[in-house]
């Protein structure tokens, strides 16, 4: 998923779309009255939300599933994954509903389309997984109130639990967000109880972009591995710096030399790994300790689209794989 990841961080997003122009949200039953008004911390100061709103639009690349599990539709998304209808994944269409389907925004390297957002009228917008700038935040905030990414993290750097928790608040069911979390780390804890051998284990997750491109600590999918009690090897986080991730150089191929290596494979992936004599001669490489995972699957963008809907899904498929690998 580097491909759209990066293309969206770069603010290159060049795909087109659309979807319904309905501005309806699914009722959401269950908000706590009591829970406005709120005020979120993020990048560019702080939010605060006086009352429920009723129409969202997201801005940010995956903040839909922790709506959808909360029981709201928004009334716009924002493309990454140009194989989702309305960028609403696959996993989660079923939460649509009677909904209409979002609208779908596009951002072709300008920023977030704020003609077509303040069509939408929306009371709140919210990129949390996003690279908002500053010029971007101003002027959305002229459409409704802004909850931009948080500032202790890398721009799409927030995790899938903190995100499930401020959208949580952003729409008035904490408690409900706080329950997700919870029933979604508890699968993680099955996973790594029933699988000893993750515990202390190295792995490194990369893909075949410009050379290879390994993700650091701060990538929401090795934070995944941590928690199943994988580690990342000590010198990673030194190469990459505080970002989510970067290419290596050939002098750091031994960076991919772990005791698992998860491959998010493009088409050419495999001709690119096969006709490299120095990835050939790595141990992990020998042993077939390498997992290739195709991203453009469902499995491959569950693999970056991480979230309480996606996760029984993605660790289905994923535990027995990494269970294969470590030996």
């Amino acid at each position: 998923m580097i491909r759209y990841l990066l293309a969206a961080s770069l603010l290159l997003l060049t795909a087109c779309g659309s979807g319904s122009t309905g501005t309806a949200a699914a009722p959401q039953s269950g908000t706590n009255s009591s829970a406005f008004p709120v005020t979120i911390e993020h990048k560019f100061g702080s939010t605060t939300i006086k009352s429920e709103p009723k129409k969202v639009a997201v801005v940010g690349l995956m903040e839909q599933d922790a709506l959808l599990a909360l029981g709201v539709v928004p009334v716009a998304t924002t493309q990454w994954i140009k194989s989702f209808d309305a960028a609403i994944p696959t996993w989660s269409t079923s939460k649509l509903g009677t909904a209409p389907k979002p609208t779908m925004l596009v951002d072709d390297g300008a920023g977030p389309q704020f003609e077509k957002i303040a069509a939408l009228r929306p009371d709140v917008i919210i990129g949390l997984y996003a690279g908002l700038t500053q010029e971007n935040y101003d002027k959305l905030s002229k459409i409704a109130p802004v909850v931009a990414q948080p500032k202790e993290y890398p721009d799409y750097g927030i995790g899938w639990q903190e995100l499930t928790k401020k959208v949580g608040q952003i729409v008035g069911k904490p408690a409900e967000a706080d329950k997700l979390v919870a029933d979604s780390e508890a699968l993680i804890t099955k996973a790594r109880k029933d699988n000893p051998k993750f515990e202390g284990a190295t792995a490194v997750i990369a893909t075949t972009w410009e050379g290879y491109f390994v993700y650091g600590s701060q990538d929401p999918r090795t934070r995944l591995l941590h928690s199943l009690g994988f580690e990342s090897p000590p010198e990673l986080d030194a190469v990459i710096g505080d970002k989510f991730g970067a290419s290596i150089s050939k002098e750091r191929t031994d960076l991919l030399d772990q005791n698992v290596l998860v491959w998010l494979a493009g088409d050419q992936t495999k001709g690119i790994l096969d006709g490299d004599p120095l990835y050939q001669g790595l141990k992990v490489a020998k042993d077939k300790r390498d997992i290739q995972i195709q991203e453009s699957s469902d499995y491959g963008s569950a693999m970056s689209f991480i979230s309480v809907l996606s996760l029984p899904f993605l660790l289905q498929n994923y535990v027995p794989q990494l269970a294969a690998a470590v030996k």
